[in-house]
This record gives structure tokens, C-alpha cells and sequence, in this order.
């Protein structure tokens, strides 16, 4: 390792030119990165749910459909609306009750329930407008984009191609807004804890290098999805942040070491020792911590939500780049600016905890029967706390698209609408007889297939290409049903359990589908993945420390602090009354787990430091406190205040709720590691001993 830091300090200005050149290239595959919108994409695809929505895509093109409702509009006006969204680019259909009475029908020929599906309050008249791409691509947004200018005061458009375009347009906006906060903030803490004043933008350029790159190798994966993209230069930020903070504070003391010895002030010879000798000793728990993080992210690949690959994938390799960074780049820029560094300087406001460090020492035990007792009732909140699953309640409720679908709710009745496809073998008559007893299910209030039309003196040679369409294609039949019921809820998958028992018993092939059908999925594989993302982020965490420490005991102390203080943050909701995201209970403590794990690592790599050279236990623990408080109070300050300031700003409730849960976690986490963790670590000073190998050695990175 020694050989590679002086590498790295002797060819400072080759490793700076490099990390430039690199940019180049990463901010190309940056821009050339798609971005999903469409988080129920991510579903595993041998779902019925999903295998339906291949049959809307493929067979029926109907997988981006919008709904567009028109209110106390003439026949005539209705008519001109229509050629206006026809002549839409990207629009391949525009429906409505008129293609039926075009087919040489008087107009109380249409069936009733038809009358009822396209007409309803205020005057309402229903267009269903079909486009050429899926749901989230860049022609349907844009397809979306500009019928929105078309539509006037009483014309309204929803749909989940609505939301979607509505969700882009608002990520696009609310993006500079994040990082502009996040930096400004963390520059704020970063002003305020460290006493060189030319540092923090040091410390933010040499972050914004691994960050540039993160995004840039996103092009491998092909895509991100908009949660990635919104959080993954705030996450990245906070997390790498504390690699740069322990080296700087690792090169002042090596710095202040060496000067004391030779009795003279620090020159460049000195500082490049130094430095040396940071990179060297920080090693070890820079390269302990960034694998706990890695791991914690990489254990998001388990879940059958592919969105935790998405997430995991892109954050584990950010850290490694900000490790890679932290140890070439940072040191570059550090003895690059050294003159500026030393040069301009200011009283720091957050100081080494001395009076915290003695008091834990000599209060470990009351500290530890307290905390005991304080996480019980947070344990219990904890499994108690309400979670929501539908992309409605995550979003601003005036957006375009969500004020069109409640319209759709209001007028027409349609609050979910569920498409059932069968076999196209299926006899009529079976296709009436299921059709009745769909209707009969407790919730629906509507329901519509292809006998309907035959069936109502309709000729099915008369019925146009585009009506039959809907219905039949591709091998399938389909049928729509209209609920009552929001997506999510307990009422609407308990209808949909009735209604798929009926759909295969007539046909075990068939499916339903649509957002109904697949936010009840999304449920089910969320409490699945719940389970199985804990559990093998914890295992990964574990055995990781257990490999950098050589010890049975201390990964078991790591981890219990780290999962008491994600108890602690997921149990507050609960007393405050706040519902979570789904994904909140998922990603936050995967994420609290693997971002401040490096706080503990610190710390108990200080403490073994300090046994080391021959100090007792407490007093090995005090010294170990005070010296990594700082670091530990600075990086968490800076996660916390990244984080929360994207909180307060953004519009998007899912956003919001996310990085309010980070930001918290990383304050509850860093207060237990400066006050817990020591206690536990004394307490367990003697099982350490016996159950780690060479705890006790002196070997260490050359001083």
C-alpha cells in the first residue's frame, strides 16, 4: 500500500490530468442514459400482471393508452378535438362513442353499458387515446407532452402515459434543485467543522469526479429509473463524503505528528510524507467501510423488484469510484492546493468531544440499560407503521395528470380499470357467462368486452377495425372492468382475488392486468423482498467486518448498534403518524446499514489503535471517541444535511419521505456509535479479546 500512496503523491499532476480526461467520456454516456418513470416495469415478468401487460403492448397496443375526459363540449367541438389529438406525432388512435355511431347506428342503438362507459356526469364525453410507444418512452412523453397544450379548461387527460409525463417533467425540474442544495448544504457543515477554509471545495470537487462517473458507466446498464437518477448524487455525496473526511483528518495528524518531531513547521517534503502515510493508515477502514456500504447496496440485487438491482447496482459502484477517488484524486488536489489549504484557515464549530468521550467511558452501563429500554417501544412501532403503494399518493396532486384521472373517478366512474384477457377459443356464450359474473363482484361497477357490441344488434361486420381492436387480438380476447376501489387497497386486491378465481375457471391461461392488478403484485413481492434484503444485508455486512477485523464478536456488536438505531428511525413514523412508500423500509435500511456502518468501523479501529500502544480499556475508549468524533460528526453532519435539504425542497412525495428517513438515520446512527457503540465495546472488551485473532497485535501500516 506504502508504494502505491507515493505513486499517487509523486505523479499528482498525471493523476489530475487523467481524472479530467475521464470526464469527457463519462459525461457522454451520461446523457446517453435512458431514464424509466415507470416503476411497475420492474415487476418480475412471469407475473400474470405483467404477462398481461406483454398482451397490451404486442397484441392489443394498448399498453399506453390516456384517457382524455371532455366536459359540456358540442358533438361538432368534440369532433374538431379529436383531429386536433389525431394529428398528434406518436398518437396512433383517438376513440370515442362517435367511431360507433359512424358505423351506420342510430345513436340508441348503443348498449347501455357503453352509453355509460363513454357519457357520464357534468356533461362528460370519454376519448381513449392509443399511442404508438410503451407507456414511458420518449415519443409517448412527447405524445403527452404536446396534447397537454391542446386541451382547454373543461378537458382533462389521465392515465398512467399522463402521470408519467407528469413525473418526467417534474424530476427534470426538481434535478439541479437537489444537487444544488445537497452541495450548498454540505459545503455549509463542511465550513463549519474543518478549520481549512479551501478544503470543502477541495473535498466537492473531488466528489463530483466519482459522482460524473458513476453516471457515466450507468450506460452499461442500459437504463436508471427516476428514483436512481434523483437520489443517487445526494446518496453519493453523503456516503463518499466520509472517505474524504477521514484521510484529511488522518493527513493533519500524521502532518502535526512529523513536525513535532522534527521540531520545525511543515513544508512540502513533510506534507507529502504525510500524505503518504494518511493513505497508508486510512487504508484499512476506508477499505473495511466502502465494503460494508458495497454490500449493503449490492444486497438490493435479491430483490424480485428489479428497481432494488437498479438502485443497488448503481450506488455500490459509486462507492467504489469515490473510494478509487478518495485515495488518487483527493490527495492530488489536497498537495496540489496545499499553499491555499495552509494558507487560509478559520475557528471550526465542531470540536472534539472530549466531555462526551469521558462520560461514556465512565457511564457505559447506565448508557447501555437506558438505550435497551428506549428501543422497545421503537421496536414495536416499527412493524406497526403505514406504508402505501400507489404512484398517485407519491406525486403533487395538481399535476395534469393526476387532476385527469380523479376527473376520470368524478365523471365516468372509472377510479381502476382492470383488463382481462382469455383465450381467443373461448365460446361466446362462456364469454357472457364470465362476463356476468365479473359483474356481480362486490366493487365493479362496470363491465365491457366484445359480445357486448355483437350482442346489442350490432353486426360484427359492421363494427370498425379500431373498435374490434380493443377487444380482440392477437390470439385474446379482452375485457374491461371498471372498480370502485383505489389501487393498493385491502377492498380492491380482495376483488381482484375474486375476480382472477373467476377468470380461471374458465380459462387457467387467462390474466388480468393493468395498475390494479399490478400494485397488488407489487405489494406482495415488496413484503418478500423486505425480508430477503435484510436479511442478506445484514449477513453481508457481517461477515465483511468479521474478514477486516478477524473476529466472531465484533461484527455481532457492529451491526446490532447499526440495526438498533434503523429500528429507532423506522419506528418514528408510527408516533408521528406518517405513512411510508413502500420502498422506504426496503431502501432506507439498506442504506442507513451500509452508509454509516463506517462510523462504527472507525471507531473500533481507532479503539484497537489505541489498546495497541498500551492504554486500558476505558481509556483507550475515551481517546478512540474524542479522536474519531469529529470525523464521525462531520461526515454525519454532511450526510444529514444533504439529505434533509433535498427533503424540505422536493415536491415528490416519495422523494421526500426517502431522504427524510436518510437523513434522520444517519443523525440516530451517528449518536449511537459515539455514545452505545463505545459502552458495548467496553462491555465486551474481554469476549473481543478471546474471540479475535491478533486483536492485541502490533501490526500496523508502517508510521
Amino acid at each position: 500500500m506504502e508504494g502505491f500512496a507515493r505513486w499517487v503523491v509523486r505523479r499528482r499532476k498525471l493523476v489530475l490530468v487523467l481524472a479530467v480526461v475521464l470526464l469527457v467520456p463519462s459525461v457522454l454516456g451520461a446523457l446517453a442514459t435512458r431514464i424509466n418513470y415507470d416503476i411497475l416495469t420492474y415487476l418480475p415478468p412471469e407475473l400474470d400482471s405483467m404477462i398481461g401487460e406483454t398482451y397490451l403492448e404486442e397484441d392489443f397496443k394498448t399498453a399506453s393508452t390516456a384517457m382524455i375526459t371532455v366536459e359540456h363540449m358540442t358533438p361538432s367541438a368534440v369532433t374538431g378535438l379529436k383531429k386536433q389529438i389525431s394529428a398528434v406525432q406518436g398518437v396512433s388512435t383517438v376513440l370515442d362513442a362517435v367511431d360507433l355511431l359512424d358505423a351506420g347506428m342510430p345513436a340508441d342503438m348503443l348498449p347501455e353499458a357503453l352509453q355509460k362507459f363513454f357519457y357520464g356526469a357534468n356533461d362528460a364525453t370519454l376519448m381513449i387515446v392509443k399511442f404508438d410507444g410503451t407507456s414511458a418512452s420518449k415519443e409517448t412523453m412527447a405524445a403527452v407532452r404536446q396534447i397537454k397544450g391542446i386541451l382547454g379548461e373543461a378537458q382533462f387527460i389521465g392515465g398512467m402515459s399522463a402521470i408519467l409525463e407528469d413525473t418526467k417533467a417534474l424530476v427534470n425540474q426538481e434535478m439541479p434543485l437537489y444537487i444544488l442544495c445537497a452541495v450548498g448544504c454540505s459545503l455549509l457543515v463542511l465550513f463549519l467543522s474543518l478549520e481549512e477554509t479551501v478544503v470543502p471545495l477541495i473535498f466537492m470537487l473531488g466528489i463530483a469526479f466519482p459522482i460524473v462517473y458513476n453516471f457515466g458507466t450507468n450506460i452499461f446498464l442500459g437504463q436508471i429509473s427516476y428514483i436512481t437518477q434523483a437520489l443517487a448524487t445526494v446518496l453519493q455525496l453523503g456516503v463518499t463524503m466520509d472517505f474524504s473526511i477521514f484521510l484529511l483528518h488522518r493527513y493533519e495528524e500524521e502532518k502535526q505528528r512529523l513536525c513535532a518531531a522534527k521540531g520545525e513547521p511543515a513544508g512540502p517534503q513533510q506534507a507529502e510524507q504525510a500524505m503518504v502515510k494518511a493513505i497508508c493508515n486510512t487504508a484499512s477502514s476506508i477499505a473495511g467501510s466502502s465494503l460494508t456500504t458495497i454490500a449493503g447496496f449490492l444486497a438490493m440485487c435479491t430483490m424480485s423488484l428489479t428497481l432494488g438491482s437498479d438502485i443497488g447496482i448503481v450506488m455500490a459502484k459509486g462507492v467504489a469510484l469515490g473510494v478509487v477517488c478518495t485515495v488518487t484524486i483527493l490527495p492530488a488536489l489536497i498537495l496540489t492546493f496545499r499553499k491555499a489549504v495552509t494558507k487560509h484557515r478559520h475557528r471550526t464549530f465542531i470540536p472534539k468531544l472530549g466531555r462526551t468521550a469521558r462520560f461514556v467511558t465512565k457511564r457505559y452501563a447506565a448508557i447501555l440499560a437506558v438505550f435497551v429500554l428506549l428501543l422497545v417501544p421503537f421496536g414495536a412501532a416499527q412493524s406497526k407503521t403505514g406504508v402505501y403503494y400507489t404512484l398517485f399518493d407519491s406525486l403533487p396532486q395538481d399535476m395534469t395528470g393526476i387532476v385527469g384521472t380523479n376527473r376520470l373517478k368524478e365523471d365516468l366512474s372509472m377510479t381502476t380499470t382492470h383488463f382481462i384477457m382469455v383465450d381467443d377459443s373461448l365460446p361466446g356464450a362462456q364469454m357472457k357467462a364470465m362476463s356476468h359474473e365479473l359483474a356481480q363482484v362486490d366493487g365493479v361497477t362496470q363491465v365491457l368486452s366484445y359480445e357486448q357490441f355483437v350482442g346489442g344488434g350490432i353486426p360484427d361486420e359492421m363494427l370498425p377495425q379500431e373498435v374490434s381492436g380493443i377487444f380482440h387480438a392477437g390470439g385474446h380476447r379482452m375485457i374491461l372492468a371498471n372498480s370502485s376501489y383505489e389501487s393498493g387497497t385491502q377492498q380492491q386486491n380482495e376483488q381482484l382475488e375474486q375476480l382472477n378465481a373467476i377468470v380461471k375457471r374458465y380459462d387457467p391461461q387467462g390474466v388480468i392486468s393493468g395498475e390494479g392488478a399490478m400494485t397488488k403484485d407489487l405489494i406482495e413481492v415488496a413484503d418478500v423482498d423486505f425480508r430477503n434484503v435484510n436479511v442478506t444485508s445484514v449477513l453481508a455486512v457481517f461477515l465483511i467486518v468479521a474478514l477486516v477485523f478477524r473476529s466472531a464478536s465484533i461484527p455481532v456488536l457492529l451491526v446490532a448498534a447499526i440495526e438498533s438505531a434503523i429500528t429507532i428511525n423506522m419506528g418514528i413514523p408510527y408516533f408521528t403518524g406518517t405513512t411510508l412508500p413502500f420502498v422506504a423500509s426496503i431502501v432506507v435500511g439498506t442504506i442507513q446499514l451500509g452508509a454509516t456502518v463506517d462510523y462504527a468501523i472507525l471507531i473500533t479501529t481507532r479503539f484497537r489503535e489505541e489498546l495497541n500502544r498500551g492504554s486500558a480499556t476505558r481509556e483507550a475508549m475515551r481517546i478512540a471517541v474524542e479522536q474519531s468524533s469529529q470525523s464521525i460528526l462531520t461526515s454525519g453532519l454532511t450526510f444529514f444535511a444533504a439529505t434533509a435539504s433535498v427533503a424540505l425542497v422536493s415536491r415528490m412525495e416519495l422523494i421526500r419521505s426517502l431522504c427524510l428517513l436518510i437523513s434522520r438515520g444517519a443523525l440516530i446512527s451517528m449518536a449511537v456509535i459515539l455514545l452505545v457503540l463505545p459502552a458495548m465495546l467496553i462491555l465486551a472488551a474481554p469476549v473481543i479479546r478471546k474471540t479475535t485473532y491478533h486483536w492485541l497485535s502490533k501490526k500496523e501500516c508502517s508510521r
